[in-house]
């Protein structure tokens, strides 16, 4: 395993958990290997990686960009890992109040329906 790649892993077991990244871990196949050695090196190991910013920032960085990007299936799993990052539910609203303005509402309106629905099932599983 190369330094990024064990940088990658630990700090997506950081951000989204152990049994996120164990279960996607065992779903790994030969069709995906490649992929996921490149995601974990270029996502985890060296963009989530840097210091530059805080994981909260970065939280709310890729929570905007999903919803602007139209990405929508990643959203839940992003407001899940906010537990772990530090980013909270007004600082959710902020950063999709931002893809309002610039990316459009009903991307905004989309992404703060899963929002909603993702933090409800996170209190109810506390």
């Amino acid at each position: 395993m190369t330094d990024r790649q064990t940088t990658g892993m630990a700090v997506r077991r950081r951000v989204l958990g152990d049994a996120h990244v164990d279960q996607a871990e065992a779903a790994r196949d030969p069709l995906d290997d490649a992929f996921q050695t490149l995601i974990t090196e270029g996502a985890w190991g060296t963009v989530w990686a840097s210091d530059a910013i805080t994981l909260r920032e970065r939280s709310m960085l890729t929570l905007a960009l999903l919803a602007a990007t139209g990405n929508f299936e990643e959203i839940p799993m992003h407001v899940r890992a906010t537990a772990r990052t530090g980013a909270s539910p007004q600082d959710i609203a902020e950063a999709f109040q931002h893809v309002a303005i610039y990316a459009g509402v009903p991307r905004a309106n989309r992404a703060l329906k899963l929002a909603r629905q993702t933090l409800a099932e996170m209190e109810d599983q506390r």
